[in-house]
């Protein structure tokens, strides 16, 4: 969990806001997940014109994003593309924490602390998108590849992890209460690059893919979707819908 500097936080909002991420309409609305029978017809990815409408069999779920976070509808029924009018926006000071690309450069080796409003109990969720979960295997999307750094859930002990890749071993060491260490610089992260993390007791496989700077929230998502770079995606989308209403 993670103290926000409400300060701080403002001017990243700020500075979201201006780059389309706050209440200005977007053309599309996204669609970031969907099961049920009518999945096919909604894959992830796939955008929405606004004004339009969305048919749902039973079974179905749907989740949608736009510029005010998440919706998730349930079928039976017709639904607007379009938020309605007044409805919830998501918690923009949390996504804006979470996509902040220079709050990884500025973190520092040290448990991750937070109020019980701010992020959820259980389970520990990493507190910024572009952090390395060292227990995650598969695709990995990068924003700023210099500023790269290794998350862990279980945080009460000490651990040293190796990481191998390209002919070469490097080293990243937790202190006892930490969930966050540097990523080694003898690696150095480029496109493409995979590499195995190992604890001692598990593994991970994980290759890179540079997104670039993508400090929109839709951006960010349909950068994560076309990567395949599902475990970061399901982190967005569940942080987005903390701030959406009881599912439909």
């Amino acid at each position: 969990m993670v103290w926000i500097n409400k300060a701080a936080a403002r001017c990243v909002l700020a500075g979201l806001v201006m780059a389309g991420f706050g209440t200005t309409a977007w053309a599309d609305t996204l669609v970031v997940r969907a099961t049920g029978p009518s999945a096919g017809a909604y894959r992830p990815g796939s955008k929405l014109a606004e004004g339009g409408t969305i048919a749902l069999k039973a079974g179905d779920m749907v989740t949608l994003l736009d510029a005010k976070g998440t919706r998730t509808l349930r079928g039976p029924g017709s639904f607007g593309v379009t938020a309605p009018a007044g409805a919830a926006q998501g918690n923009g000071v949390m996504l804006s924490a979470l996509l902040d690309t220079k709050r990884v450069r500025r973190a520092r080796t040290g448990a991750v602390r937070g109020n019980v409003d701010d992020m959820p109990a259980a389970p520990p969720r990493r507190p910024n998108l572009w952090m390395v979960d060292i227990a995650q295997s598969g695709p990995f999307c990068v924003a700023d590849p210099a500023a790269v750094r290794l998350w862990r859930a279980d945080a009460a002990k000490p651990a040293t992890v190796r990481i191998s890749g390209g002919g070469v071993d490097a080293r990243a060491t937790f202190a006892a209460g930490a969930s966050e260490a540097a990523w080694p610089a003898a690696l150095p992260v480029r496109e493409g690059a995979a590499y195995r993390v190992s604890d001692g007791e598990r593994s991970a496989e994980m290759r890179f893919t540079l997104l670039g700077d993508a400090a929109a929230l839709d951006g960010v998502a349909e950068g994560l979707i076309a990567h395949q770079c599902t475990g970061q995606l399901d982190l967005l989308v569940d942080m987005a819908a903390l701030g959406e209403p009881q599912a439909r």
